[in-house]
């Protein structure tokens, strides 16, 4: 019986692309409908439908394809786990070009060494990432999203209103914002006494 090697890919975001992984698995001999991916899931977050899939599709004597192994797990107990289900199947796991043989000691021993260091590069990655917001909170530089329109303009868009001869529509286009920004900047800003000239 000839071995058939599935493929999967993940990233985290809605942001990031899956064509190099996509490439990378192609090049490792697994073919295109037989590559699953998960699209804006973080590895930490176990159902995942995309690796459910590939999950299923492998037999016995068949290798399960990853490029790296931070795109199968995040956690050394995740990956044991994952691990320990194709080794009960007999499922051989291939990261990169390197092939994980279950039934090897050194393999598993060397696997388990791996997804410890991929646990510790996402757990340091965590604590850059929050140290870095708080220095730069600390520094002033971290205050949220700049609005859309300045204090004078937000003034001027609540007095435009108020005069009853703008809707929201004719505000959003006129100030080059969406309905929503036009609503949340009338909730924010107090009505003023709308001169009678001007009404």
């Amino acid at each position: 019986m000839s071995e058939t090697r599935i493929g999967y890919a993940r990233c985290s975001t809605d942001k990031q692309d899956l064509a190099a992984q996509t490439a990378s698995l192609l090049n490792l001999g697994v073919v295109a409908d037989r590559i699953y991916t998960d699209h804006g899931l973080t590895g930490t977050n176990r159902e995942r439908p995309g690796l459910a899939q590939a999950l299923a599709a492998v037999r016995a004597g068949d290798t399960l394809v990853v490029p790296k192994l931070d795109r199968l797990a995040r956690s050394v107990p995740d990956a044991r786990s994952i691990a320990d289900e194709l080794a009960k199947r007999g499922v051989r796991l291939a990261l990169g070009a390197s092939v994980y043989d279950p039934h090897d000691p050194m393999g598993k021993m060397f696997f388990n060494i791996l997804a410890t260091f991929a646990e510790f590069e996402a757990d340091l990655i965590r604590m850059r990432t929050k140290e870095g917001m708080a220095v730069a909170r600390a520094k002033g530089k971290l205050k949220g999203k700049k609005p859309k329109l300045s204090d004078r303009r937000q003034t001027e868009l609540r007095r435009m209103y108020d005069t009853g001869d703008y809707s929201v529509s004719d505000l959003a286009e006129l100030f080059d914002v969406s309905r929503p920004t036009v609503y949340r900047v009338l909730q924010r800003t107090p009505s003023a006494e709308v001169p009678i000239e001007a009404r």
